[in-house]
């Protein structure tokens, strides 16, 4: 009887999450690191250029605790804001 379903016959490739997908901070580890950050967009009517060392120190909180892949920050946009310099003065 050839008519049976073959299940087996695909299988299930697993793949790594897609950029930008990263696990949920359960543990609220970065917690603290988050609320600023969205207290400062909050405050300045969601412009987030004026929150940019807030979303650096989250993103570093989120790298630090394997939240995220490690990515070197003049990568992801904060290469002016190393060594605390800022556009924003």
């Amino acid at each position: 009887m050839s008519t049976a379903m073959n299940f087996g016959s695909k299988s299930f490739q697993p793949r790594p999450p897609d950029k930008g997908s990263f696990p949920l901070d359960h543990f609220g580890e970065c917690k603290s690191f988050k609320e600023k950050f969205m207290k400062c967009l909050r405050d300045n009517n969601f412009e987030n250029t004026l929150c940019r060392n807030e979303s650096k120190e989250y993103l570093e909180c989120r790298m630090e605790r394997q939240l995220m892949a490690q990515e070197p920050l003049e990568k992801l946009g904060f290469g002016d804001l190393i060594d605390g310099k800022s556009d924003k003065n």
